[in-house]
């Protein structure tokens, strides 16, 4: 007969705890107590509290930045899970000092943060700078697309929202008429239909509020894009796992240790984001103490979703060494030209056939005397505008008389499309010099251009599944832009502290 030692529900436990002692040197949790303590100025939460005379007392703010950044650091963004662990975890008690604060303040301390996120940011990357964490040779930036906490089913134009709305309506009124009739059903499916007919009428009222408050989204085309009623601020964007209703977060990363010199949420493509971030991050180090020239001179690497023109001139206006490749440099790398996915197969967007016999601008000749071109029938194209900019070149506009291509017998050779009225001629603007697109080419094909950009993937790559894998933030849990920012720097907050503790105040 097997012997087992004695259990009993029924007794009593006293454990004495104390607090000071759970926050051992070398631990993250004392990484992050010391600072909180001693690191960061945390006068810049005063302003928010007006209960000097009057009012309740508040936890400190250092209490509930301490909870907040442990909690992140542990994968915790729910505010309830921090509330429980806040009652639970004995290092969260350590932290928090015992004031176990509840949901709510951990939520609104959060989204309140759009002042303070700032400089606490810039007294964190001060640390960094101190324990001479950051290299200041090699930056890299890159975006993170993150689904919002907002659903892409209630996204769509006024219009689109319009039809959704009278859908909803006669579907109320529906369920209104057989909810009149109700008396016969069992009491379950009774409960059913209430539920419903609720959950309807809150939906109705809540398209009704925002097609009264806000107006249409118009884009850079000055043509209506999308509005969503749960966030209008997010947008919505393509990854490679399908659309989503998210921010596209923004990380530009120094190659030294991989600190984040500045983080920032965005709703616009990744070619948008470069001249912001690029400001802010000057702003940064103007704030830690470097000169407005600190990035001068510094290389500056990016994947081809930051390809442009401008962003190419403001690489150039700013002095900054950038690789950033355009859309077709895998195809142009001897390296690769075996691989079929670089091919035109099915891994490859396929150009149309019939376009081969349609011509081209060297089919199209330049009259010096007239400053104009002539086509292969010899009708003249003349200048409609000068200096156009899109994402990759500068050129100008030649147009041709609707009367010249309508009667043409060469129209069918001329115009890709039957419908087309006349022939548009893009001539890109040559000048002496290489442009800003072929030299940037030339940079990114050269060996030593190669070996550069390569370093892209190990400094920022890295970043990124740290804090979507390890920190667990797979999708932002606030809503509008100005908090979903602090939440994505409060991420990068988290990150930078991994970086001093493993290579500063754990050594």
């Amino acid at each position: 007969m097997a012997k087992y030692k004695p259990c009993r529900y029924d007794q009593m436990v006293m454990i004495p705890v104390s607090l000071p002692h759970q926050l051992q040197p070398g631990t993250l949790e004392f990484t992050i107590h010391e600072l909180v303590e001693h690191h960061i100025d945390l006068s810049v939460f005063e302003t928010r509290y007006q209960n000097d005379d009057t009012g309740a007392t508040a936890i400190h703010p250092k209490l509930l930045l301490k909870v907040i950044l442990f909690a992140y650091s542990r994968g915790m963004i729910s505010s309830r899970q921090i509330e429980r662990a806040c009652s639970e975890n004995i290092l969260f008690m350590a932290l928090s000092g015992g004031c176990h604060p509840d949901h709510s303040t951990c939520a609104h301390f959060v989204s309140s943060m759009q002042q303070e996120i700032e400089s606490i940011f810039s007294n964190i990357l001060l640390v960094c700078d101190q324990l001479n964490l950051l290299g200041g040779t090699h930056f890299s930036l890159d975006g993170l697309k993150l689904p919002s906490n907002a659903s892409k089913e209630w996204s769509g134009t006024f219009e689109e929202l319009k039809r959704k709305q009278d859908k909803l309506q006669a579907k109320l009124h529906l369920v209104i008429t057989e909810h009149i009739h109700q008396d016969v059903l069992p009491s379950s499916e009774i409960k059913r239909r209430q539920q419903q007919l609720k959950r309807l009428q809150q939906q109705v009222q809540c398209l009704n509020v925002f097609l009264q408050e806000q107006q249409p989204k118009v884009g850079k085309s000055t043509k209506e894009v999308q509005s969503n009623v749960t966030d209008n601020q997010s947008a919505k964007m393509p990854t490679s796992h399908g659309v989503i209703q998210g921010y596209n977060a923004q990380a530009l990363v120094d190659a030294k240790h991989q600190v984040v010199v500045h983080a920032e949420a965005s709703s616009s493509q990744d070619h948008e984001n470069l001249a912001p971030m690029m400001a802010a991050a000057r702003k940064n180090m103007l704030a830690i103490g470097k000169g407005p020239d600190y990035f001068n001179g510094r290389r500056l690497s990016a994947d081809s979703n930051y390809y442009s023109y401008a962003n190419l001139a403001l690489c150039q206006d700013q002095n900054l060494d950038a690789y950033i490749p355009d859309l077709q440099f895998r195809k142009r790398d001897e390296r690769l030209s075996t691989q079929r996915r670089f091919k035109n197969t099915l891994h490859s967007r396929k150009r149309s056939i019939h376009k081969k016999d349609i011509f081209t601008a060297a089919d199209f000749i330049f009259d010096d005397t007239k400053q104009a071109y002539l086509c292969p029938q010899g009708n003249l194209l003349k200048p409609s505008a000068r200096g156009q900019r899109n994402r990759y070149r500068v050129y100008d506009i030649y147009r041709a008389s609707q009367d010249d291509c309508i009667n043409c017998p060469l129209r069918r050779k001329c115009l890709s499309k039957p419908n087309t009225s006349r022939r548009f001629l893009s001539v890109e603007i040559e000048s002496q010099q290489p442009s800003l697109i072929e030299k940037m080419k030339a940079k990114i094909d050269a060996p030593q251009g190669r070996q550069i950009y390569a370093r892209r993937l190990a400094i920022v790559e890295p970043v990124f599944a740290n804090i979507r894998v390890q920190k667990r933030l797979d999708h932002f849990t606030l809503r509008t832009k100005a908090k979903v920012d602090v939440q994505w720097k409060l991420f990068a907050l988290v990150h930078n502290i991994g970086k001093i503790h493993h290579y500063g105040l754990a050594q």
